[in-house]
């Protein structure tokens, strides 16, 4: 009797299961539905399993240990992500990127400093465009400066984001430009060589450069094209629509020889390497020289006293007048994340994570960069990085150094040919010429 039973309930069962299947009553199928409605929640792609790949540069500490606890921190807050990150020396990154590149498997993120190289890698389909990913979030595209966030950008289109930035400006000793009567620093071209004949009579060397090592010469004429030339100018030159033979690029070599006639430099300078221009400066022996965000501590530690200037001053390149060119306009480099073409959208969010104004904070604390995002340069402590971040704020255009923002090749003939023009061995007209030469036969 009781399997007889059994059998009975079991048939009913089925007979029940067969009649919610061939649509029962209208109550059944929401109740058969309510397991379903979980589904969603475990098949969401934010809970899926994701591996992020970062390669970066920072070798050492304290950068090697934030960006560590920046992931381990991430993690945390989504068990669901997995970032990879792999640390190598500069070289070895460059070559290693190189080899994944032409096997089309970028990381998804990796370290990037704009120009050239970059917009290579965008024409090779090789990035990732994340242009709506930045118009979505107002908030985070607003956060940045905009001349930094427009090093990561490539016809109009954004496939990655600054995270430190630094620019070229002329420091300047502060004592020295007393004893010459110098009452304020110059702000226009005539000011300035009018500065540098001041101080010559007044028997100090008004600039100390490296020119053995090329590419601190650059920097002027560089300058003196973004003055006169303006971003208009350069952007067709490059997109050959223009010409680096326009006449405001030749014009740029001619101002830099009215310089160079003064013979404002030191003895040797033809010859002299970064490190000397730098200790040159930092002994006191000349009133200023045209560097980097790094200047401070370089010329400190190649003085003979491992303090270098005291009265340290720093201020933007002067206007060129009637040039096309804003005088707030910077010349300068930086670091950035490139987003490789496969990043998924957990990539982008946690490069988002890693500048926000927190993170961007700790990094400007801990000296390692001088941040790009409104607010974090609270975090800045060094008077002399809070000189660079004030001018480099003010820019509405960031101008990546020549050298590095041109085809590697064309890079190296603009440094050889403004060295010519320092030696005397070139024309104004020459080093244009040469520059076109170059960008016409790297970017055919």
């Amino acid at each position: 009797m009781h399997k007889k039973i059994l059998v009975i309930l079991y048939l009913l069962l089925i007979t029940s299961m067969l009649l919610v299947g061939c649509g029962g009553s209208t109550e059944e199928p929401v109740a058969s539905e309510q397991p379903a409605a979980e589904e969603p929640a475990a098949a969401d792609p934010a809970a899926e399993q994701v591996v992020v790949t970062w390669w970066h540069i920072s070798t050492k500490d304290p950068a090697l240990a934030d960006w560590q606890k920046m992931a381990d921190d991430y993690m945390a807050a989504h068990p669901n992500v997995t970032i990879e990150i792999t640390v190598l020396e500069n070289e070895a990154f460059k070559t290693k990127l190189t080899t994944v590149m032409q096997s089309s498997d970028p990381p998804d993120i990796f370290q990037s400093w704009g120009g050239g190289t970059f917009n290579q890698q965008v024409d090779a389909g090789l990035l990732k465009d994340i242009t709506a990913d930045l118009n979505a979030d107002a908030a985070w595209r607003d956060s940045f400066a905009p001349g930094a966030l427009g090093v990561y950008s490539y016809q109009g289109k954004n496939y990655g984001v600054p995270w430190d930035m630094g620019m070229v400006g002329f420091w300047y000793n502060k004592d020295l430009f007393q004893q010459a009567g110098i009452d304020t620093p110059p702000t226009t071209w005539t000011e300035f060589l009018d500065a540098v004949n001041k101080l010559k009579a007044t028997g100090i060397t008004p600039i100390s450069i490296g020119e053995g090592d090329k590419w601190p010469g650059m920097h002027f004429w560089n300058y003196l094209a973004t003055r006169l030339c303006g971003q208009a100018k350069f952007e067709a030159a490059m997109a050959r629509t223009g010409s680096f033979t326009d006449p405001c690029f030749v014009e740029a070599g001619a101002k830099l020889q009215e310089l160079i006639a003064l013979e404002p430099f030191q003895e040797g300078f033809l010859g002299a390497t970064h490190d000397e221009m730098q200790a040159t400066f930092g002994n006191g022996k000349a009133a200023m020289e045209l560097s980097g965000q790094w200047a401070p501590s370089v010329e400190a530690a190649n003085s003979a006293d491992q303090k270098g200037v005291v009265n340290l001053g720093l201020f933007g390149f002067p206007a060129v007048e009637g040039g096309a060119g804003e005088a707030s306009d910077v010349v300068g480099g930086g670091n950035g994340f490139a987003i490789g073409k496969n990043a998924e959208p957990e990539a982008v969010d946690f490069v988002k994570y890693l500048t926000n104004v927190e993170n961007q904070t700790i990094i400007a604390a801990h000296g390692t960069g001088i941040p790009v995002v409104n607010g974090a340069e609270a975090g800045l402590t060094d008077p002399n990085m809070l000189q660079v971040q004030q001018l480099f704020a003010a820019a509405q255009y960031f101008q990546l150094y020549y050298d590095q923002f041109l085809p590697p090749a064309t890079g190296s003939v603009l440094n050889d040919s403004v060295q010519g023009l320092f030696a005397g061995t070139m024309t104004p007209e020459q080093v244009a010429q040469a520059v076109e030469d170059s960008v016409a036969q790297e970017m055919q």
